[in-house]
Order: structure tokens, then C-alpha cells, then sequence
């Protein structure tokens, strides 16, 4: 008799899977731990949005306000055909365990529009993201949810966010609101080195892995999933330390070179042919053998859930810099834990975006002007004193480093619940 295969758990449960396991090791409150089980507020908005051929399309958009005790809901909007309601309350759940890890005053959301942005015109998207905007009216606001660039979405759409939002409040009170969103590009309120923060981000960690592991990154071999904005920037940094790029995945194609492959060039050719395939002195690879490459270091920064079961087993590398949310699942972990992989875990790993959209948020709120020399400098500390305060809980609690990472987590926000008590 056939079996059937076992369906893949999805991100949220995985989310929670993850909780569990850090609120039973370090005995998490009980009432704490009832009350992060669950979002806070989920908002779906169906819009009509006129297409460029005068027909009129209706569109599905999330937002996720998961948890706000530390501040304002903080997190991503990203334009994907995998969007859901499940994948945004995992997400909003991810970022508030990252925005507490990182010791911000924020509170954790998500959310984002079902669709596939290649389909539409660049005026489509910005009457969508208009239109979007508008929907969620003050569900979103620069003291209350501060979206920003995920998954196919960037600096452009959020100034267009950041224009309709201010347009619907009184000429008096416009500029008070340019921080509704971060990510903006840096002549409309943006900041700085927000670009790439995350990628910067993720190569601290490997960093400060290194150091940990008396070892340097120079002459690592790494392979990137995903040559988007935080996969580049990884590969940019990562390049500065002397580590050797031998493959490279995202949706277009898999690329391995064994000699190395320069990440500038890349992007150069990414640029002008839309894929990576065909790059010149690559050899395409197996999509699906793509984690079994030989290296040291495995950077995935696409989408959740792509390391498993299914090739756990393959991966060669020593560690893993989570710079996607969600990129290994449960029982994929087990599999790396069980063979010494290190798994530098997404909340703080790819938590230099979250970092350098607060800066950006700082700036704006204060009227201020910072530099790449500010924002480089505080950003690498953060990452750094995060860093060292989850090896050193993983220690204590004699555990992984995901689950101390969100042992580092709950503790903050368990304590704020302590001492402001439940209202009335």
C-alpha cells in the first residue's frame, strides 16, 4: 500500500512549535505565554484597483498586529503569491520576538498583498500600493504599525505609502507622520545604509560566529539562496571578509562556480538579463541538490520553509546564517542539530533590517540627519551585544541557539507584563 507523504508544516506551525519549546525550557508565565499565543489584531482589506487596460482588478491585503507591550507593531509588507493570513501571523509572531531580541521598542507585524509583482506595470503597483494604503487607513501609523520593505517590495513603494498616508491627514500635521513606514529612499525621508542593513546584518553574525569559533570567514566557501537585497548585500560583505562564493539559487536558476563567483558582477548581469542562469564561467546546478553543495557556510535569504526533512540530511556546511524569516522548519533543525551544524537562527540574524529601520524611525521622529558612518557603526554593535547575549543564554540553559535566541525574547517581554499588569 502507498504511503502517502507527511504534509509539511506550515510556518506558523513551526512559529509555534518554536514558542513552546523556549516558554517549557525556561518556564515562561503562564498567563504571559496564553497571551502570546495569540494576535492581537488581523486585518484583511479586499480593494478594487484599476488596471492599465481599464479593467478593474480586486485585491486581497494582510496585516497582522501580533503583539505591541514593548511599542508600536513593527514588521515587513511583502508582495507574494504565498501570502495568507497563516504566513502573516507567523511572520508578525517571528518580528515580535526579533524586535524584543534586539532590545527595540517595538512590538511585532506583517503583512502584505496576495500577488505577483512581475504581472503588473510599475503604475499598477503604485495604484495598488496606493489603493493598499488607503484600506488599511489608521490600522497603520508612525506610533502605532510602522510597515517597511519585505519580499519583492522596496523603497520606491514605500514612499508611495509614506505620500498617501500623510495625504489623508490635515496640511498641519502631514510632516509629523513621514515615519508610518521605514525603508523610504534616503532624499524622502530614508535613511542612510537602510539598504543594506540586513545583509551587513547577517555577515555580523558569521562575524562574530567566527570569532567564537577561533576561525575567520577568510577563504570560507558560502553558498546564498535568494539575490535579492539581502542576499547581495550578504554576498557584498561577505566578499570584504575574504569568503569565496561558490553557489548561488533564487527563483531564475541555481549557478555553482567551485572557483568563486564575484557577487558584483552578478548583480551587474542580474541587472541587464533578469536571472542569474547563464552567468558567465557557472555551470547550472540541480535545483533541489542546491543545500548539498560543498561549503562552510549556507546563507539562505529567499523564502521560509526551504530547508527539511526532505534535505536536512545533505547540507555539508558548518553553519547556517538565517537571512530569510523562516528558512529552516522544525524538523529540519533536528536533523542539523543531530549532525553539529550551527544555526545562527533568523530573529537574530536578519534582525539588522528591523535595527536600521528603528534608526530611520529615530531620525525622522527627531528630525535628525544620520550618516553611513552612524549607522554602520551602532548597527555592527547591536548585532554584536545580541549576539553574545544568545550564546551566553544557550550556555545557561544548556540549549540551542533558537531557543535561547527567544529565551533572550520572552524574557523582556514577560517582564514589561510583570510590572504593568494586565488593564483593568
Amino acid at each position: 500500500m502507498a504511503t502517502t507523504a507527511k504534509p509539511q508544516p506550515s510556518m506558523y506551525e513551526n512559529v509555534k512549535i518554536q514558542f513552546d519549546k523556549a516558554a517549557n525550557v525556561m518556564g515562561l508565565d503562564e498567563t504571559v505565554k496564553k497571551i502570546l499565543s495569540s494576535t492581537n489584531n488581523e486585518i484583511i482589506v479586499n480593494f478594487p484597483v484599476k488596471m492599465d487596460n481599464g479593467t478593474v482588478e480586486v485585491f486581497t491585503g494582510y496585516r497582522v498586529q501580533h503583539n505591541n507591550v514593548l511599542g508600536p507593531y513593527k514588521g515587513g509588507l511583502r508582495y507574494h503569491p504565498t501570502v495568507d493570513i497563516d504566513a502573516a501571523r507567523a511572520l508578525a509572531t517571528w518580528m515580535t520576538w526579533k524586535t524584543s531580541l534586539a532590545g527595540l521598542p517595538y512590538g511585532g507585524g506583517k503583512g502584505g498583498i496576495q500577488l505577483d509583482p512581475k504581472k503588473y506595470s510599475q503604475g499598477e503597483l503604485e495604484r495598488i500600493t496606493r489603493r493598499f494604503t488607503y484600506a488599511l487607513g489608521d490600522n497603520i501609523g508612525p506610533e502605532h504599525d510602522i510597515p517597511a520593505p519585505d519580499v519583492n517590495t522596496n523603497a520606491q513603494m514605500m514612499a508611495w505609502i509614506a505620500d498617501t498616508y500623510m495625504s489623508t491627514k490635515s496640511p498641519a500635521e502631514r510632516s509629523k507622520n513621514q515615519h508610518v513606514v521605514t525603508g523610504k529612499p534616503v532624499g524622502s525621508g530614508g535613511l542612510e545604509g537602510r539598504d543594506r542593513a540586513t545583509g551587513f546584518g547577517v555577515v555580523v553574525t558569521l562575524e562574530s560566529w567566527a570569532k567564537l569559533r577561533n576561525t575567520s570567514l577568510e577563504g570560507k566557501r558560502y553558498i546564498v539562496q535568494g539575490f535579492g537585497n539581502v542576499g547581495y548585500w550578504a554576498a557584498h560583505f561577505m566578499n570584504k571578509n575574504g569568503a569565496i562564493l561558490v553557489g548561488v539559487q533564487d527563483a531564475t536558476g541555481t549557478i555553482y562556480n567551485p572557483e568563486g563567483i564575484d557577487p558584483e558582477a552578478l548583480l551587474r548581469f542580474q541587472a541587464d538579463n533578469g536571472t542569474i542562469s547563464g552567468f558567465k564561467n557557472t555551470q547550472d546546478y540541480t535545483s533541489s541538490e542546491f543545500f548539498g553543495i560543498d561549503c562552510d557556510v549556507i546563507i539562505p535569504a529567499a523564502l521560509g520553509n526551504q530547508i527539511t526533512e526532505a534535505n536536512a540530511d545533505s547540507v555539508k556546511a558548518k553553519v547556517i546564517a538565517e537571512g530569510a524569516n523562516g528558512p529552516t522548519d522544525t524538523e529540519g533543525e533536528a536533523i542539523l542539530l543531530a549532525k553539529g551544524v550551527e544555526i545562527i537562527p533568523d530573529i537574530l540574524c536578519n534582525s539588522g533590517g528591523v535595527i536600521g529601520s528603528y534608526f530611520e524611525w529615530l531620525q525622522n521622529r527627531n528630525g535628525e540627519i544620520w550618516t553611513m558612518d552612524d549607522v554602520i557603526i551602532k548597527l555592527r554593535k547591536k548585532m554584536e551585544d545580541a549576539f553574545n547575549r544568545v550564546v551566553i543564554t544557550a550556555g545557561q540553559y544548556k540549549t540551542d541557539w533558537r531557543t535561547a535566541a527567544y529565551i533572550q525574547a520572552l524574557v523582556r517581554i514577560e517582564m514589561a507584563y510583570k510590572q504593568r499588569g494586565i488593564f483593568p
